[in-house]
């Protein structure tokens, strides 16, 4: 079978290769759902499943000379549109385990401060978005996800110990990697008390409360609203890993802790007034947030002028906010319940069912 992984069509992609074409064949709801950026979308899925012969007249628009890679949800109907690319002339391979695959890549990156070394770890396929500190060969990592092979990596490039794991929140979106990690270093796994529910073997966050990393010290800003136990880290006099609070163009959904109407706003007023604890930091302040539904290229970051330029919201006094935010909430993801009860300890997850949950784009802005 002729494919490529995931990986190597990420790198790819960081390199701007132009001879890549991507080839969506999903049908249209899957791809306007959840698709690669720049993807050229085709709809024969069905074709290709039941007589594969006949998705040869709309595959013909495809330039001839590319490099195809073929994507479905998890590489084998694509597999068929390859052998039927491969058939009519084209170079053509498949992604291997399609978006499924996709949704495991992580790419890395330094983001500049002012104090240690700062690595962004981004999972394009989710919008997800994790962070490593290193400060005299001590690390901290900040919501890893559940690959943690992945950050062990940077650890050993770097030649980092690492001493503790930090969670801006219970996460909704992913199955979270830092118990795994914090077990594996036997480090303190980190999380505010009225996020951890039934997680056993955290310790606690405080407002206020300051986390040594060699010389260097990471602020703890208690930053509820998303979550009741939502975090914001400070690093030196100028990165801030707001979590899902503060995004680069939007705050965090008031919504997804259940709820009647007057629960939401009252969580919305207590988003208000954590991003106003937020927007009054230093202007040069980098906003470094959990989460970008972009399918990110790290570094993703901007600085705290910028992100009140780009986020209207930010504008409204505390009645507008909480009117605007709750009147245009999305459906709550049906993946939601699932991961929660799992990050907090209430369920196990098999590796097939975390993978299936995982799949899909991060829903956890307010829009």
């Amino acid at each position: 079978m002729s494919e490529i992984t995931p990986d190597a069509v990420s790198e790819r992609l960081e390199q701007g290769d132009s001879n890549l074409v991507l080839l969506d064949i999903r049908p249209k709801d899957g791809f306007d759902d959840w698709h690669i950026p720049g993807s050229e979308h085709i709809d024969v899925y069905d074709d290709l499943k039941t007589d594969p012969g006949s998705a040869t007249e709309a595959l013909e628009r495809l330039p001839q000379g590319a490099e195809i890679v073929t994507v479905c949800g998890v590489g084998k109907v694509s597999a068929v549109a390859t052998d039927v690319l491969q058939e009519m002339g084209y170079e053509a391979i498949t992604l291997a385990d399609g978006m499924q695959g996709w949704g495991r890549v992580h790419r890395s990156a330094p983001i500049p401060i002012d104090t240690g070394e700062l690595i962004q770890v981004d999972r394009p396929g989710t919008g997800c978005l994790s962070y490593i500190f290193i400060a005299d060969r001590e690390a901290i990592i900040v919501d890893p996800s559940r690959y943690i092979d992945r950050y062990e990596a940077v650890l050993e490039r770097y030649g980092a110990r690492l001493t503790a794991v930090l969670e801006t929140h219970a996460h909704a979106d992913h199955i979270s990697g830092a118990h795994d990690l914090a077990d594996n270093h036997d480090a303190p796994y980190y999380l505010h008390p009225a996020d951890s529910g039934s997680l056993a073997g955290t310790t606690d966050l405080e407002d206020g409360q300051q986390i040594a990393v060699g010389t260097a010290e990471i602020d703890v800003i208690h930053t509820p609203g998303h979550t009741e136990g939502s975090v914001t880290f400070g690093i030196g006099n100028g990165a801030l890993l707001t979590g899902d609070t503060l995004f680069l163009e939007s705050v965090g959904r008031p919504d997804l802790e259940g709820g009647d109407e007057t629960a939401v706003r009252t969580r919305a007023a207590i988003l208000y007034a954590s991003l106003q604890q937020l927007i009054d930091k230093p202007d040069k302040a980098v906003v470094l947030p959990a989460h970008d539904p972009e399918s990110p290229t790290p570094p993703t970051s901007a600085t705290l002028v910028k992100v009140r330029e780009r986020n209207d919201i930010l504008d409204h006094d505390q009645a507008e906010f909480v009117n605007t935010i709750t009147t245009n909430i999305p459906e709550t993801p049906p993946n939601h319940d699932q991961i929660k009860r799992a990050n907090v300890g209430k369920t196990t997850l098999e590796e097939d069912e975390a993978r299936q949950l995982e799949l899909g784009p991060n829903q956890c802005a307010a829009e």
